[in-house]
């Protein structure tokens, strides 16, 4: 599948060094194809805390700093 202004993807957040806050899963829009081919995108990622906007490469499996498509369950 290739990216798409407007799908909802999902933004693997980094969590911090020490591991208080663990690696986890937010939600995201892709807000611009920067290279449809390398799966780069410009996401709008949902945290509790607020927006967070940034360039992201894609990866298939979870990756800390990387988006991946959401899991669907038939």
């Amino acid at each position: 599948m290739k990216p798409c202004v407007g799908d909802v993807v999902h933004y693997q957040a980094y969590g911090t060094p020490a591991g208080e806050f663990k690696s986890v899963p937010r939600a995201a829009i892709i807000a611009g194809v920067a290279d449809a081919e390398k799966g780069t995108c410009d996401l709008v990622v949902l945290n509790p805390q607020g927006l967070f906007f940034n360039r992201c490469e894609y990866s298939e499996a979870p990756k800390p700093g990387c988006w991946s498509w959401p899991r669907r369950e038939s």
